[in-house]
């Protein structure tokens, strides 16, 4: 191994490159640290599931709500299994658990703040764990993690403009329709997928642009602003056609959704003020699966060669779009 310290180069996911290069048994082990950090977030996650059911879903579910019982276990499943999906390619809980809830029949003030506070939680932890497990470097260390966390500002920056006004405007009255929102991000995704899967046929391995990516990030912005959906699957590709590397750009987006997402839901919160009434009798069903996945996807993303996530992630992407025309049509 080089003497020259990781990420020197300036090249966001160095040390995920070297890691990557190593036989899977390192890649699969973990040290002391990082069990500990493990145990913490379990931790964190029983007493939040005790909080939610006892003071928060409670004080945010109207009396008026069909009752369903604190946990459905066909809704904690899609949730974890949708949001390992999502943790390890950037994309896809919102379209997906977000299509089974309204396909189940609830109603999308009682579906949409639970979907952000539930990202909000799993961004940020999946984050961390992707930090943790050396998916991505964020903070100031080397030249590699202070580019990753430029990155990550960037997008956080325009993503949370464009979610605030996509609340606002949603849900006062100054919607679009829903057929032309996901129509518009099935194109959008379809092309972007398509572009990154013939990349990868198309010579070799691509040099970062960090100014094309910034170009991605005011892009996936604007698309939340004017869809409310489809942010993952542009950012994510558009980081990868920018040179990031897969399994940084997954890491990327997901602490960037969880802040986001933080945005999406303090709106949603402000407009109670409005007269808005929420609903989230859903949130411990959802978040009781998806923040298990937090965790456990960023480890699975550690593991996999790279090679993998290359191919996953645009096509991926292809299965979300297929899902938003099914919905269409």
């Amino acid at each position: 191994m080089s003497d020259e310290q990781p990420g020197s180069d300036g090249r966001i996911g160095a040390l995920a490159r070297e890691l990557d290069a190593l036989p899977l048994g390192d890649r699969l082990r973990l040290d002391r640290a990082n069990w500990r950090r493990i145990g913490i977030a379990l931790v964190v996650y029983a007493v939040s599931l005790w909080a939610l059911t006892a003071f928060v879903v409670p004080r945010f579910t109207p009396e008026s709500a069909d009752s369903v019982g604190l946990f459905v276990p066909v809704i904690v499943v899609s949730a974890f299994v949708f949001e390992t999906l999502d943790s390890a390619s950037g994309m896809g809980f919102g379209a997906t658990i977000g299509a089974l809830l309204f396909v189940l029949g609830y109603d999308p003030l009682a579906v949409t703040p639970v979907l952000l506070l539930s990202e909000a939680a799993t961004g940020i932890v999946s984050g961390l764990f992707h930090n943790e497990f050396q998916n991505v470097e964020f903070g100031l260390d080397n030249d590699s993690a202070v580019e990753a966390t430029r990155v990550l500002g960037i997008i956080v920056g325009v993503g949370v403009i464009a979610v605030v006004v996509s609340v606002v405007l949603t849900y006062f009255q100054l919607s679009i329709p829903d057929v032309y929102i996901k129509s518009y991000v099935g194109v959008v995704v379809l092309l972007i997928a398509s572009v990154t899967i013939v990349q990868k046929y198309v010579g070799s391995a691509t040099d970062y642009r960090p100014r094309l990516l910034i170009g991605f990030a005011v892009f996936a912005g604007l698309n939340k602003g004017i869809a409310g959906s489809g942010y993952g699957p542009v950012i994510t590709l558009g980081e990868i056609i920018s040179g990031v590397y897969e399994k940084s750009a997954t890491a990327i987006t997901s602490a960037a959704e969880g802040v986001v997402s933080l945005a999406g839901i303090a709106t949603f919160f402000g407009i109670t003020a409005a007269g808005v009434e929420i609903n989230l009798m859903l949130l411990p069903s959802v978040f009781a699966g998806g923040f298990l996945a937090a965790i456990l996807a960023p480890y699975t993303v550690r593991t996999l060669p790279n090679r993998a996530l290359q191919y996953l992630v645009p096509s991926y992407a292809l299965v979300l779009v297929a899902i938003l025309f099914a919905q269409v049509l």
